[in-house]
């Protein structure tokens, strides 16, 4: 039997109305590894991450962390298992600063009185989004100035270094890349890669098959509600990937 991954879903279902969007759904992501999710329009892959970061709950099956079965109510709840999604449209603040952005909902207060008051620690904030930056690599032109005025990919450099900083088990990365520049495109996919570096179970949502060869470890395929297959990215030809998403290969394959 494969070992258990870090974050597993077996068998998950989800209907809205007469819409099977998930039909008996499996997936797995293992720590220190991009994981690539892919599927053609219509798959299931929303619905399968919503209802693993917790902004859905399936009609039926289970849901794993670190083989323990888990209830993900929330999104909230997720956030408190360690599990983290940076969304495509980014959903930074245009108008406040990297480091601003970087602690959106979890601001550091002043220690004493003001802190009570309700007055912010900007210092230290910006202290510690230096750092984090540093770390993965974000390189910004000005960490003064409104996210809103930087490049589309250092926002979306921000946006991942948000969800990364705050995540101690798993991140979701739906589309981390789109519409985004040669040079953009892969500042960001070396965030990626730092990121799984660290230990973090990395699940990457993407149309662009050669991006999702070229970073990620495994890839697992959904379509029709269902994984129909699986494969470890270094082994695998951009067609076995088409193959599996347009049906022409429907027996999974275990990676």
């Amino acid at each position: 039997m494969a070992d258990n991954g870090l974050l597993e879903a077996r068998d998950l279902v989800k209907t809205y109305g007469s819409v099977e969007a998930l039909r008996g759904a499996s997936f797995q992501a293992k720590p220190g590894e991009v994981t690539a999710l892919i599927g053609d329009n219509g798959a299931g892959k929303s619905t399968l991450v919503k209802c693993l970061s917790g902004a859905e709950r399936p009609d039926s099956g289970s849901i794993l962390l670190d083989g323990a079965e888990i209830e993900l109510d929330s999104p909230t709840a997720a956030r408190g298992l360690g599990i983290e999604t940076v969304y495509q449209d980014l959903a930074v603040a245009p108008e406040l600063d990297p480091a601003a952005n970087l602690f959106l909902g979890r601001e550091v207060y002043r220690k004493g009185l003001l802190g009570k008051l309700g007055m912010l620690d900007k210092a230290e904030m910006r202290r510690r989004a230096v750092e984090e930056f540093a770390r993965l690599g974000v390189t910004l032109q000005n960490t003064d100035v409104p996210i809103g005025s930087l490049s589309g990919g250092q926002r979306q450099s921000v946006a991942v270094a948000r969800s990364v900083v705050w995540a101690s088990k798993v991140v979701f990365m739906d589309e981390p890349t789109a519409a985004l520049g040669v040079l953009q495109r892969e500042r960001v996919l070396d965030v990626v890669r730092r990121v799984r570096d660290e230990g973090i179970a990395v699940v990457l949502i993407s149309h662009n098959m050669p991006e999702v060869l070229s970073v990620a470890d495994r890839v697992e395929v959904l379509r029709l509600g269902a994984r129909v297959a699986r494969f470890t990215a270094k082994d695998t030809k951009l067609e076995d990937l088409v193959a599996a998403m347009t049906g022409a290969l429907t027996q999974e394959e275990a990676a």
